[in-house]
């Protein structure tokens, strides 16, 4: 079973983060710069938020609002959902599905951020793993072939 831990390892894990007061622009300049679709929001080093790309375009973008005088304080989705770095993958696909999210902030003890999980992050390791066991019963059928 594969941890998240495993998977933040892996990962070039700078976390991307804006403050509240901050302005939406910054959000988007970040996404685009960084090629990400979700930014942390933290405060004095707390977690107190999350924002995607739906967030922006649905909240700010559709009923023209100017990204530049929006802060992230009124789009953002505040305590959001988190896992641990011990959490499995399993578990975080299940939160996922059930409540219908992307990302999920990985946090340690004090709620401090080490990363961000996603669900594309998900969808690599379990087609990494489904190729090695690929591997593994190639080699098996041919190695004990009839």
């Amino acid at each position: 079973m594969t941890i998240v831990k495993q998977v933040i390892e892996q990962k070039n894990n700078t976390i991307h983060s804006v403050c509240s007061k901050d302005s939406v622009e910054k959000v988007l300049t970040l996404m685009r710069d960084h090629r990400v679709r979700a930014i942390l929001v933290i405060d004095d080093g707390n977690l107190v938020g999350i924002v995607s790309q739906g967030d922006c375009a649905i909240k700010v973008l559709l009923p023209h609002n100017n990204p530049k005088q929006v802060t992230v304080s009124k789009i953002m989705t505040m305590n959001p959902l988190t896992v641990k770095p011990s959490n499995s993958l399993e578990e975080c696909m299940a939160i996922m599905v059930h409540k219908h999210i992307r990302h999920l902030p990985v946090v340690v003890e004090e709620n401090k951020v080490v990363g961000v999980i996603s669900v594309g992050d998900l969808v690599k390791s379990i087609i990494e793993l489904q190729g090695s066991q690929i591997k593994f019963l190639e080699t098996y059928i041919n190695g004990h072939g009839v």
